[in-house]
């Protein structure tokens, strides 16, 4: 069965509203990402750059901009509509459509985000490799958020739900892939657990 391209399943989300609804139901581990990840640079006390990886409406996008140390804010989508509805929003924020899958940045950050994207890349672990090799400054910071992943058994019927390629993988695997992509210092953690959810998969380290 072909299944469809989650670029067209997100840009009828995008018009329909529902990336409103994706923001809201992620809100809590991405400020928790996104504090863990500042508070960094906060620390190291010089002006950072921020990049989300498949930023949708460019919620988080603008969140960083709002930073006094970010230097600027990029968000990058594969959906039409969702960079439509993100540069609809304002801010002090620049967005880009473009295919993950294939994109290579001309330019490198401090930080990159990315919340809920990796596992529908068709090669995640090329796209972190990427993101080591050449996307990251020196001591720059990959930060990643994964709902979809084995030990979170509410998320196995997702693919099907969604009628869109999902990859499965156990959190030691992802773990396993930011080590080999040459990331230091990888650590993670589950945000917002609780008894009928076994959280965010939060994965990070530094280049």
């Amino acid at each position: 069965m072909i299944m469809r391209e989650p670029t067209d399943v997100f840009g009828e989300w995008a018009e329909i509203g529902k990336d409103r609804g994706m923001e809201d139901s992620h809100a809590i581990a991405v400020n928790e990402m996104i504090n863990f990840a500042l508070k960094e640079r906060l620390e190291i006390g010089e002006k950072f750059s921020f990049l989300d990886l498949g930023c949708g409406n460019g919620w988080v996008a603008r969140l960083a901009a709002n930073n006094a140390l970010c230097s600027q804010a990029i968000g990058i989508d594969g959906a039409q509509q969702m960079i439509s509805n993100a540069q609809s929003r304002g801010g002090k924020t620049k967005y880009i459509l473009a295919d993950i899958n294939t994109f290579n940045s001309p330019e490198k950050y401090d930080v990159i985000h990315s919340m809920e994207v990796l596992y529908y890349l068709e090669n995640p672990a090329d796209i972190v490799k990427r993101i080591s090799d050449s996307w990251l400054n020196k001591n720059g910071r990959l930060i990643v958020g994964l709902d979809h992943y084995y030990e979170n058994k509410d998320s196995h019927s997702w693919q099907e739900k969604i009628d869109t390629p999902m990859l499965m993988l156990k959190a030691a695997e992802w773990v396993q892939m930011f080590k080999k992509a040459g990331l230091n210092e990888v650590e993670t953690w589950y945000s917002n657990k609780h008894a009928d959810w076994n959280g965010t998969l939060v994965i990070t380290g530094i280049k």
